[in-house]
C-alpha cells in the first residue's frame, strides 16, 4: 500500500496545481469577456476524473488501514471536492456566457483553497 500512499500524495499535489491553473486560465478568459468554451469544459471534465481517481486511491488506502489524522473532516471536504463543480455545471443548466465563465473562474479557485485543506486535514 506504501506506492498507493505515495501516489496519492503526488497526485494531490498535481490536483491543486490544476484548479490553481483552471481558476486563474477561466479569470484570464472572463477578463477577456470570453464565453466558456469546450477547451475550459474538457479541462474541468479532467480535473473530475482525476479526483475520482484520487478518491478511488483514497478508498484503497482506507481499506488498507492507512487513514488520516482527521479522517471525517478529510472524507467530507473530498466528497465536496468531487461534487462541488459538477453541482455548478448543473446549476448553470448549459450556460456558456461570460457570466458562467466567471462562475466557472471563482468555482475552480475555490475548490484550489478547498483542495488545500484537504491536504491539510490528512497530515
Amino acid at each position: 500500500m506504501n506506492i498507493i500512499g505515495q501516489l496519492h500524495g503526488a497526485l494531490s499535489n498535481t490536483i491543486w496545481l490544476f484548479y490553481l491553473f483552471l481558476g486563474l486560465w477561466g479569470l484570464y478568459r472572463a477578463i477577456r469577456r470570453q464565453p466558456v468554451n469546450g477547451s475550459y469544459l474538457g479541462a474541468v471534465a479532467v480535473i473530475q476524473i482525476v479526483m475520482i481517481v484520487q478518491a478511488l486511491m483514497g478508498g484503497a488506502l482506507y481499506l488498507g488501514g492507512n487513514r488520516p489524522e482527521r479522517e471525517l473532516v478529510h472524507y467530507l471536504y473530498g466528497a465536496f471536492g468531487i461534487v462541488f463543480l459538477p453541482g455548478v455545471f448543473a446549476y448553470l443548466k448549459g450556460d456558456d456566457s461570460n457570466t458562467a465563465q466567471w462562475i466557472f473562474a471563482l468555482g475552480s479557485l475555490f475548490m484550489y483553497g478547498v483542495i488545500r485543506r484537504i491536504i491539510e486535514t490528512a497530515v
